[in-house]
């Protein structure tokens, strides 16, 4: 019998399972209604701190307060001149509109504001400085002003708004897509399990652990900075590893019952079991998560440790309220059945295994292959932030995109700003030396703040802020300001130093990432061999997913039956959430398969009938599992967001790549060429690494039978 501290828990649970179980739910509704109560507000801040951009923010919201201020954009183009009596009617008629709205602090008319009529007289703009920031504009009021464009609409003119408040309005986070998500684990379940009530019992411990995360992660933002899409994020991580963590649960269970358990019993067993390596994995994705932490960038703060509790939540949920809710159910677990699945004597994974054992090295051979080709378009990732030129076709935002590159070049949207300090810095010595460099469409005479602190100067490039050319003129930028306290801001340049700070800080949360789940997984699997295994291929997979995201989202493959509107660079914060994420999500199946392997190994000794074995009791579940987190992550895809959508896209693809080529193929492959090696771990470092064991099934041997081949290749060491 289990008397371990999480076997004791289950116990207790099952024993208080009533109390359990309206606890969980007290507990839900009270985090509801704090949330409800004290929510603090989002921060979609992307400053770089000490970089140039960072900089130059700080200094014109300093001294030139005026220029910080939110605001949205009336594109207007007409087939006759702007000037034209009736066109210039609508114009003000609309603009006044706009002027009179609550939370519009003021507007700039096409017609009193200097350059905001093109060369041809053929479009112009006029800018609604906001009073509050976008986040705080209600939404109904923009999609109102929206309304009002759209209708004033016609007769030869087009107008057509932008700002983030318009994008808010038009690519909102979340909505059916979170459904969508749940209603297809729903039927993955129902399929798995062949069970209504089983079916229910992982959806509900999933969906009460994200409600008390979710509304923790609300709390939260009253003390970290946290960006808008964190709730949708949380939502499909703690949906994704929720189900999956009960899902592991729940068949342990059954399991148990189908060998003849009481229920009490079986609860001990399967959450002692598989329990253990729900808190394992669980804890590595928290870790993960956790690691975002070391990047210092302040909206990945609250982010991360949101989502962290979001998981942590979701793992407690796992080995309480479900051991409550088996109590409860009993033998009912398999009622209002809708199939029953026949066990195969040898099942098809098993079988699969055997295959896989004897060609191990054509196998690796062939699944290397087609994991390094599908990893090697991240050779080539550019990094960037979805803007108006991105968004789909359809909206207000792309089309006054469009309307004002067309009227006053495609570098509108990529305005730059040089920001010099003064007395000690010349803004007209610099003016002269930026004019003359390629890529720059004009520069502006330099405008002084009040203080007499700061000039800035406005400088147009050529090119929009997703082509490459934008990148090179930010740094020909830099170095033109050499020798002088000025600096290059600006929405397109914050843009690239926050890409490349993204790409300077990526290593280190690898690194730490990835040494610390070494760690762990040398401690779970007492096995040198097997923890750097682990870890290298789930490099590979990661890798084959950014790879796979290049080639969708930056070459444009697949894009339009995704839903991506067009080619554009990654969104940079995408591949900094990603890694540490995937990386804990890999050690799910890592753990959950392995420690199978293991406990069939310690019974028997015999490398390569551990290997069907495992595969055999635990394929069935993976790929339920990764089912599940597949839809689930692929349903953010029916969004609007586009980084969103491109982390659900990277996801997805790295828990497939991760469930079939590399669980399926490489693992058996290389537990079959490493033999006994698969299991050494030297004398010195077993007697320093604690000891913890994830799996004590029924068959299991005892540790000390485990000891003796875990130390069988290694005498020597």
């Amino acid at each position: 019998m289990d008397t371990s501290w999480l076997a004791r828990l289950a116990a207790f649970c099952h024993r208080r399972r009533l109390t359990v179980v309206v606890g969980w739910l007290l507990i839900a509704v009270v985090s509801v209604l704090l949330a409800a109560r004290w929510s603090g507000p989002t921060s979609d801040d992307f400053t770089t701190g000490p970089t140039s951009s960072g900089t130059a923010q700080r200094l014109v919201r300093e001294h030139l307060p005026e220029f910080t201020a939110d605001s949205i954009t009336l594109a207007v183009r007409s087939t006759v001149p702007v000037d034209d009596p009736a066109v210039r009617d609508r114009v003000t008629r609309l603009v006044d509109e706009l002027g009179r709205s609550p939370h519009v602090a003021r507007v700039s008319s096409p017609y009193s504001g200097q350059g905001q009529v093109s060369a041809d007289r053929h479009t112009a703009y006029a800018v609604a400085a906001l009073a509050v920031p976008s986040g705080d504009l209600p939404v109904p009021e923009t999609a109102k002003l929206l309304d009002r464009v759209h209708a004033a609409t016609g007769d030869g003119v087009t107008f057509a708004l932008s700002g983030r408040a318009v994008d808010a309005v038009e690519t909102p986070g979340g909505g059916a897509a979170d459904a969508v998500g749940l209603a297809v684990a729903m039927v993955v379940l129902l399929i798995a399990f062949g069970s209504v009530l089983a079916m229910v019992v992982p959806i509900v411990t999933a969906v009460v652990g994200i409600v008390v995360g979710l509304s923790a992660l609300e709390l939260l933002r009253n003390v970290l900075p946290t960006p808008g899409f964190a709730a949708v994020l949380a939502t499909m991580i703690g949906l994704g590893v929720g189900i999956d963590y009960a899902l592991f649960i729940v068949t342990r269970y059954r399991e148990a019952l189908a060998a003849g358990r009481t229920p009490a019993e079986a609860v001990v067993d399967a959450t002692g079991t598989a329990g253990r390596a729900v808190l394992f994995a669980g804890g590595t994705v928290v870790v993960g998560l956790c690691g975002l932490l070391l990047t210092n960038l302040g909206f990945l703060r609250g982010l991360a440790v949101g989502s962290a509790a979001t998981v942590a939540v979701t793992m407690a949920a796992a080995v309480t309220l479900l051991p409550a809710l088996l109590g409860l159910l009993g033998h009912r677990i398999d009622r209002l059945s809708v199939h029953r699945r026949r066990e195969s004597a040898q099942p098809l994974s098993a079988r699969w295994a055997c295959a896989v054992a004897r060609r191990p090295v054509v196998a690796t051979l062939l699944a290397t292959l087609v994991l390094a080709g599908l990893a090697a378009p991240v050779l080539g990732m550019r990094l960037g932030t979805p803007d108006a030129s991105t968004q789909p076709r359809d909206t207000s935002a792309y089309q006054a995109h469009r309307i004002l590159a067309d009227g006053f070049g495609d570098g509108f949207d990529a305005t730059l700003s040089v920001v010099v300090r003064l007395p000690e810095g010349d803004p007209e010595l610099i003016a002269g030396r930026i004019a003359g460099l390629p890529g720059v469409a004009s520069v502006s005479p330099p405008r002084r703040s009040r203080d007499g602190a700061v000039a800035v100067l406005a400088v147009r490039p050529t090119t929009g802020t997703q082509d490459p050319a934008t990148v090179e003129l930010v740094h020909r930028l830099h170095r033109a300001t050499e020798g002088q306290p000025a600096y290059v801001g600006g929405a397109a340049a914050a843009t690239i130093d926050f890409a490349e700070l993204t790409r300077d800080r990526l290593p280190v949360v690898i690194v730490v990432v990835v040494g610390v789940s070494l760690l762990l997984l040398m401690v779970v699997f007492r096995s040198v061999v097997l923890a750097l295994k682990a870890g290298l291929l789930n490099l590979i997979s990661i890798g084959a997913s950014f790879g796979v995201l290049v080639a969708v989202v930056q070459w444009g493959w697949l894009g339009g039956l995704l839903n991506f509107p067009t080619a554009m660079p990654v969104t940079a914060w995408v591949p900094l959430i990603m890694f540490p994420i995937l990386f804990g999500l890999s050690m799910d199946y890592e753990v959950f398969l392995v420690s199978r392997i293991r406990e069939a190994y310690d019974a028997t000794g015999d490398n390569r009938r551990a290997v069907r074995e495992g595969l055999a009791r635990s394929a069935r579940v993976i790929s339920a599992a990764a089912a599940i987190m597949i839809a689930v992550f692929l349903s953010v895809m029916l969004g609007a967001d586009l980084g969103v959508k491109q982390l659900g896209l990277g996801l997805a693809v790295a828990v497939a790549v991760d469930a079939t080529v590399v669980r399926l193929v490489l693992l058996p492959a290389s537990m079959e060429l490493l033999g006994r090696l698969n299991w050494w771990l030297p004398r010195w470092l077993d007697r320093v690494l604690p000891q913890v064991r994830l799996e004590d099934g029924p068959g299991a041997r005892s540790v000390a039978a485990g000891d003796h081949h875990l130390h069988a290749a290694g005498r020597s060491a």
